[in-house]
């Protein structure tokens, strides 16, 4: 035995072995017991529970949005359609760390802060597992750019969509419209289970008025995923049900010369079939291209197009209002007929003013020295305001009122588009409740020349012209001519809507201011007169010219001398053939002078298109 060395205490030994096999035993059965505890909650007590929970974690329910109906004018040309593209897709209940994943996608692709504060808005109101989109109409290199990264950026899928295109780009912009990304007022008023999936909505035109139509009913699939959340296999699936197809009234071709007609000028132009209310045309100058607002306008584009002095995004034709000037001499004339305050043989002398008893004041006309001894027809054709100063005063502002209002003016048209201003005219009851002040008798003058407190649309006009053309029959404008059942291709077509008819005393009376209205175009002296020459049809037309603004009395009117934008509108209305009328037209020339040498003309080329053949004699359906 060496010695220094401590003899061994086995006894000792064997007893602290036994001991710590003993508390080893102890916890491993404690272990075991938990185990099985919990074993028998999660396989037992709580099986439903977590088999659910099991199930929810494979098999995910994701919306199928439907296919946008397509928008065709009235001979089949497409005016909307859709092409496929691709885009990024967040699923924000994927994504472990929102921020550092936003960055780096940013590091591949260019993401301008337009589309960050888009989708962050969509963060707060969608739900954490929808898809929200980032980014429309990738490009193939940078699909391929986050392709090569997905790995690393959970929650972040590349989708093959369908975006909306206007082909024609500007042409119809105004009618058509446009859709756009869903807002964030949007989010909170639409259905959101028949739009989960869908990104864009109708804003304004065509797109906005016929949403429910054109955007279908939302499909489900019920998918397999892994644990990445992609998707293995399609388990069950309710399709989509696509949105109908529209078709306009609308005629691309004479659409175009409309447009083209304007030129470089600002204006509007509406030409609608007196039969039945279909809108042929409707024309809002300058126009823009609704293409940059599908996925989102650029913070710079916006507001060019919002502070151009030019307003390219403001509907002229269906919201614009605009004095109607001498338009509605013929609508006064036939007051006068249908009231018996005038016959049609009553002359006034005209000296080139007109003063009320007791007043100093001259309210003039448009030509100096006058129109001399006139009767109603020639006052019409030449355009005399002397002669409707006088038969305004013999009217009185509430009789005025009130027939005018028969052929609308004053109310929306109800046409389908959205955005229609109401226009104005005037009544002692509507100065007293707006302005708080009496009626005076200047104003019933100026009103009987359109100008005033009265004010029309683009779209009004024409529809009181069809109106006028049609005797008091009333149609309400429209511009879908059909709706399409994209599967069956079968067309509905809605009847023409009428409203209430304004009543005739006399046919001989309308037919007296249709053959003065017919004069303005024909006869020598007409005020429209330059638009007669080779017309294979007769036209029974009228011209304006609204004031902008007022001169002194002592001052005369010099169009060179004043800026653009305060010279006076040229306005037209019009319809032919005299007599069968197959189109009615109103056209506004903002700041464009006078009626009969610029805004004639254009209903002119509209006219020739629409009526004439290739052989420039009437089309046998317009005979």
């Amino acid at each position: 035995m060496a010695r220094g060395l401590p003899l061994r205490d086995s006894q000792w030994e064997s007893y602290l072995f036994r001991r710590r096999v003993i508390v080893a035993a102890i916890f491993s059965v404690a272990l075991i017991l938990l185990l099985g505890m919990r074993l028998f909650d999660l396989q037992v007590l709580n099986h439903q529970h977590y088999t659910t929970l099991s199930r929810n974690n494979r098999v995910d329910i994701q919306p199928i949005p439907p296919t946008r109906g397509l928008i065709f004018d009235r001979n089949g040309v497409i005016l909307a359609e859709n092409i496929p593209t691709f885009s990024l897709e967040i699923v924000p209940e994927r994504v472990p760390d929102m921020n550092r994943t936003l960055s780096e996608i940013r590091k591949l692709i260019n993401v301008s802060d337009d589309d960050m504060e888009s989708f962050r808005n969509a963060l707060k109101y969608k739900r954490r597992f929808e898809e929200i989109p980032l980014r429309f109409r990738l490009s193939d290199e940078e699909v391929a750019r986050i392709a090569v990264n997905r790995y690393r950026l959970p929650g972040v899928e590349i989708k093959s969509r369908l975006s909306r295109y206007y082909p024609l780009g500007p042409l119809m912009a105004h009618t058509v419209g446009y859709v756009g990304r869903i807002d964030v007022q949007e989010l909170q008023t639409l259905d959101a289970s028949n739009y989960a999936g869908t990104n864009h909505i109708g804003k304004i035109g065509v797109e906005k008025a016929y949403e429910d139509e054109l955007h279908g009913r939302v499909g489900y699939q019920q998918v397999e995923t892994n644990a990445r959340g992609r998707v293995l296999r399609v388990l069950q699936r309710t399709p989509p049900v696509p949105g109908r197809n529209l078709y306009l009234n609308i005629d691309v071709n004479l659409q175009h010369v409309a447009e083209q007609a304007f030129g470089n000028q600002y204006g509007a132009l509406v030409a609608i079939d007196p039969t039945n209310g279909a809108v042929l045309a409707l024309v809002s100058m300058p126009s823009f291209d609704p293409n940059v607002f599908v996925n989102g306008v650029d913070t710079k584009t916006y507001n060019e197009l919002t502070t151009s002095k030019s307003q390219p995004l403001f509907n002229r034709a269906v919201t614009g209002q605009y004095p109607p000037g001498s338009t509605v001499k013929p609508f006064y004339g036939l007051a006068g007929l249908e009231s018996g305050e005038i016959t049609p043989n009553t002359e006034f002398y005209c000296p080139g003013y007109f003063t009320l008893k007791g007043d100093s004041h001259k309210y003039r006309g448009w030509k100096a020295g006058g129109h001399g001894i006139i009767d109603l027809s020639h006052a019409i054709t030449e355009s005399c305001d002397v002669y409707f100063y006088n038969l305004a005063l013999k009217l009185g502002i509430d009789r005025m009122s009130a027939f005018m209002q028969q052929f609308g003016f004053g109310h929306r048209t109800g046409i389908d588009l959205t955005g229609e201003s109401s226009g104005l005219m005037p009544s002692r009851t509507w100065k007293r409740r707006s302005k708080h002040q009496p009626w005076f008798p200047g104003e019933t003058l100026i009103t009987g020349i359109g100008q005033g407190f009265t004010l029309a649309t683009p779209l009004q006009l024409a529809s009181a012209t069809a109106t006028l053309a049609e005797f008091g029959k009333r149609m309400r404008p429209t511009v879908v001519e059909a709706v399409q059942d994209p599967i069956t291709g079968k067309k509905n077509y809605p009847p023409p809507q009428a409203l209430p008819p304004i009543p005739v005393v006399n046919i001989a009376d309308w037919q007296r201011i249709q053959r003065a209205m017919i004069s303005v175009v024909a006869a020598y002296n007409g005020t429209a007169h330059s638009i007669s020459h080779d017309l294979a049809y007769q036209v029974a037309g009228k011209t304006g010219t609204a004031q902008v603004f007022g001169i002194k009395q002592d001052e005369v009117y010099v169009p060179q001398d004043i800026p653009k934008r305060l010279r006076d509108h040229a306005l037209f209305i019009g319809f032919a053939p005299a007599d069968k009328p197959r189109i009615a037209v109103a056209v506004l020339v903002q700041n464009g002078g006078g009626g009969g040498s610029v805004a004639a003309p254009i209903a002119r080329k509209v006219m020739d298109t629409y009526l004439l053949g290739p052989d420039g004699q009437l089309k046998k359906d317009m005979q």
